[in-house]
């Protein structure tokens, strides 16, 4: 199934665009200084876009939380998600990967095909320490090295905090894709534009579920609204050890992860 229209107007477009365009020219102009003054206007606009009630720069303030313990690796998150976003073959807004961390201390890292089709039994039981399976995708970040490269704002994060990619706008400079240190992005040889995940935006705008998690039958992915303190991902998140990937990095990653092991890169 094709993936609706995004309900996103062009003068949002616009208004990115014209922010990457202030922010590039400040940064350029004053060399170590325009450096200084860069970092300063974007705190300075975010501040302005968080709500002085809450701790979110938006509400909703969209996300998902990962259980891996919860993960079977039966790969109907990536069926779904290649079904209803007409993902090419051989590329995936989300996959998984299956870790095998060995009596060796070896780490054995294994994702056939995206983990569309499962995985097959085919690790050596007496070998292996621990093994278990974790789901990647986007992480949607609030501070986001994608956003921050694209020349024409095609790239942009919406008012609810999800990361997408308008289409239409896009120039193929592959920048974003390069850029992003999770590896979530792909070039989309039918759109002939860069692609990833993008929470299902055009489902969630209409209150349904991303498809990956409406079909994960253990109900190891939880989509939600991360400003809502009532909401069940906001209450996972509360009550569980949860973490992001590579938090080293400080991209502002929104997907939360419970049970992730020091293994997974």
């Amino acid at each position: 199934m094709s993936e609706d229209p995004k309900d996103i107007t062009r003068r949002e477009t616009l208004q990115t665009v014209g922010r990457s365009v202030l922010l590039i020219a400040i940064g350029v102009a004053g060399g170590v200084g325009g450096i200084s003054t860069l970092q300063n206007v974007r705190r300075e606009m975010k501040l302005k876009g968080t709500k002085k009630e809450g701790r979110y720069p938006g509400s909703p303030w969209y996300s998902m939380a990962i259980d891996i313990e919860k993960c079977i690796g039966c790969g109907r998150c990536v069926q779904a998600c290649s079904e209803e976003n007409d993902v090419p073959p051989g590329h995936y807004r989300t996959w998984i990967e299956r870790y095998a961390i060995m009596k060796d201390g070896s780490v054995s890292i294994t994702s056939p095909n995206g983990g569309i089709n499962g995985f097959e039994n085919d690790i050596d039981e007496d070998k292996v320490e621990r093994a278990f399976f974790v789901p990647k995708l986007c992480n949607h970040c609030d501070d986001s090295p994608c956003t921050q490269v694209c020349p024409v704002g095609a790239t942009f994060e919406t008012k609810e905090g999800v990361v997408i990619v308008d289409y239409d706008w896009c120039i193929g400079c592959r920048y974003c894709i390069q850029s992003c240190p999770y590896g979530s992005r792909f070039w989309n040889p039918k759109r002939n534009t860069a692609d990833k995940c993008t929470l299902c935006y055009h489902r969630i705008k209409k209150g349904e579920q991303p498809a990956c998690a409406e079909v994960c039958p253990t109900g190891a992915r939880l989509f939600g609204d991360l400003s809502d303190d009532a909401s069940p991902l906001a209450k996972f998140v509360r009550e569980n050890a949860t973490m992001t990937m590579k938090p080293n990095l400080m991209t502002g990653a929104k997907v939360q992860y419970k049970g992730l092991s020091k293994e997974v890169v």
